[in-house]
Formats: C-alpha cells, structure tokens, sequence
C-alpha cells in the first residue's frame, strides 16, 4: 500500500480551504521528480504538480506525493501490487495530465476516471507546459481540448474571423 501526501497552499486566512477552481479553468497534473519540471513517466512519478490554467493566469493547487513508485525499467512487480490505482485516485477531478510516458493499462485507468494523459516526448519546465496549456485555450482549441473544456464548465472562445489577420 503506497502512502500519499497532499500539501496545498495555504491563503493568508487560517486553514483556508483550496480555493474552488476558477470557472473556465482547467485543472491539470505534471508528472515531476522535482515540483520544477515535468521530467516523469506516471508510473515513476514521485510528484505530481496540480495547477488550475486558466487563458490569463494559472495557480498551483496542490502537490501530492507518493512514497511507492515504479521504476523506470518497465518491470511489473508482484500480482495485487497495485501503485497506479492509488495515483488515478488521488488526480480525480483534474481534466488533463502531462507526462513523459504511461503504459497501455494506466492510461485506460486514467481515462476512466475522465482525466486526459497527454505525452511529452522530453522533459520541459512546468512553467513550459503551463504556457502552451494557456496558449492552446486563447487559440481556437482541439476538439478533445473543447471537451475538457466543457467539463470545466466553461464554453470555449469561438473563433472569429475578425481576429484573424
């Protein structure tokens, strides 16, 4: 059974509750070794950094660690050993999920609990992934993008004409 830790900001209210996510955000998870990076396959993911992008601005949400990880070797490890169903859990609610790589049966995990894995084919700063999220929701957006999107209760900016030019 793998241990998992949440540490979320605090606002300068005492205990202040995580703030609800903006209308029209999306909430998205990094696959990180070290809160600076998307640098991790989701299965050997330590961290995962969970912000809320929005077109003008994003907000770190929340961190949650794991103590059990896979390595990077691609070996399965004993039956019932179960260390991804932990992680899909602990990403419920997020909308989309970057990583350098995750395997056949942890992406299906993932898309049943309706979070959206996208591969990064080389490790970039968070601050990357972040900007070209937001870059992806000023433009007109990819379909599957447009469907997360309505997810987060939020209608998509339609294209217009006038702002092409």
């Amino acid at each position: 059974m793998s241990s998992v830790r949440r540490l979320s900001l605090v606002t300068d209210e005492v205990h202040a509750p995580t703030p609800e996510r903006q209308a029209g955000a999306l909430r998205v998870a990094i696959a990180t070794q070290d809160m600076k990076n998307l640098n991790a396959h989701f299965g050997s993911a330590r961290r995962f950094a969970v912000y809320d992008v929005g077109r003008e601005e994003w907000n770190l949400v929340e961190a949650v660690a794991f103590d059990d990880v896979f390595d990077e070797s691609g070996e399965h490890r004993t039956e019932g050993d179960d260390r991804i169903t932990p992680k899909v859990e602990a990403l419920k609610g997020c909308h989309l999920l970057f990583c350098l790589a995750i395997g056949g049966p942890s992406a299906a995990k993932v898309v049943s609990a309706k979070i959206h894995p996208i591969k990064v084919p080389h490790p970039q700063t968070i601050q990357e992934v972040l900007l070209r999220t937001q870059m992806m929701l000023r433009k007109a957006p990819p379909p599957w993008l447009r469907k997360m999107l309505a997810k987060a209760d939020a209608p998509p900016k339609k294209p217009s004409f006038e702002d092409e030019g």
